[in-house]
């Protein structure tokens, strides 16, 4: 079972060549993800080319898994609460609504708190409200009707 970082939701998926770390001596370093559970919840089952038995599966525990960011859905920055934490965020609409102060996550989807001049206001991380995120800069969003508090939408 692995348990994704950094608030990431699951992001393995078969065909993606990924390096375990710490190297083992004796250890493969790369391998191919032959399967990943796409069930929700905190973790995926995975299974590793090269890791055939019990014994090997064991070996591996406590490693960490890591992927090429090429490899990544194109919105895993959507869900990087790292880079996400302290980025601007404006409204189509509204203009600024200020900073993200945290990231919830959610059973569908996650949620972005963002404290600013309209005071705590909750995006839904879905494609519907989320128009652009790049790596740096403003997010640009269009906000929900009724979510900014006097800002009369």
């Amino acid at each position: 079972m692995t348990v994704p970082v950094h608030g990431l939701p699951p992001l393995l998926h078969e065909g993606m060549e990924v390096a375990l770390v710490p190297p083992l001596l004796k250890r493969d370093r790369w391998h191919t993800v032959r399967s990943a559970s796409a069930e929700g919840g905190a973790g995926q089952l995975v299974a590793l080319s090269g890791c055939r038995s019990i014994g090997a599966a064991q070996e591996l525990v406590g490693s960490t898994i890591l992927a090429r960011v090429d490899d990544l859905p194109a919105d895993y920055l959507l869900h990087d609460v790292e880079s996400l934490l302290g980025r601007e965020v404006e409204d189509e609409t509204h203009g600024t609504l200020g900073t993200i102060i945290e990231v919830m996550t959610g059973a569908a989807n996650d949620v972005w708190v963002i404290e600013g001049p309209f005071g705590e206001v909750l995006v839904p991380v879905v494609d519907e409200f989320v128009l652009a995120c790049d790596d740096h800069g403003t997010i640009l969003v269009r906000v929900p009707d009724g979510t900014v508090p006097g800002g009369g939408a």
